[in-house]
């Protein structure tokens, strides 16, 4: 395999990592999980057992994806970005005493192809987050969003839409439902609150 580990990150034995990718100074990448190629996982940032991710994803400093994540092909996550796994977390059960993995069911966030999420970002599994959408730093995501859906705020909510180029796209005048990519002349059509492209 033709890819980087920086000395002092944990890649267990167990992990693949695909090859072209960089694992960065005390990051850690847990029992069975998958990276794919030309990945890059930054400084302590954490990829938890299972977790499922793509070719050419950035996984920023600090970042912690807990299992069972799944993550697309060409995803960003920012710098301290969290994923949960836990709906009801509590360090014990009713009774006082302290809950071990097997005492609760883990859920994932599922991010699709070419999405970004913001720095400090967090998502409240379960969630899907959809193709080429954009998450606002500092969002708090607790439902769905849809592709190429623009959400910011606490909780996190849609205020636009985002192209693949990363910029908000503008309706064209006088063609409603119709989104254009100010960067890239990209055009999109939108019908009952779905983004579609035009190809």
């Amino acid at each position: 395999m033709n890819y980087r580990v920086q000395p002092t990150a944990q890649v267990d034995g167990t992990a693949v990592v695909g090859d072209g990718s960089s694992v960065w100074e005390l990051a850690q990448i847990r029992e069975n999980a998958r990276l794919g190629e030309n990945c890059v996982v930054g400084r302590g940032a954490y990829v938890g057992t299972g977790v499922r991710i793509g070719d050419n994803v950035k996984i920023q400093n600090y970042a912690l994806v807990y299992e069972p994540a799944e993550l697309a092909d060409g995803v960003f996550i920012g710098p301290a970005v969290v994923l949960t796994n836990d709906m009801n977390p509590r360090s014990v059960d009713p009774d006082g005493k302290l809950k071990r993995g097997s005492d609760w069911e883990a859920v994932g966030v599922k991010i699709a192809e070419g999405a970004s999420l913001g720095a400090r970002s967090v998502c409240v599994a379960p969630v899907r987050i959809g193709r080429w959408a954009m998450i606002a730093a500092g969002a708090v995501v607790t439902k769905d969003v849809p592709d190429f859906g623009l959400v910011v705020g606490v909780p996190a909510r849609r205020i636009g839409w985002a192209g693949r180029a990363g910029v908000k796209l503008v309706e064209r005048n006088g063609e409603p439902g119709v989104w254009e990519c100010p960067r890239t002349g990209a055009l999109h059509d939108e019908k009952d609150g779905v983004l579609t492209e035009r190809l």
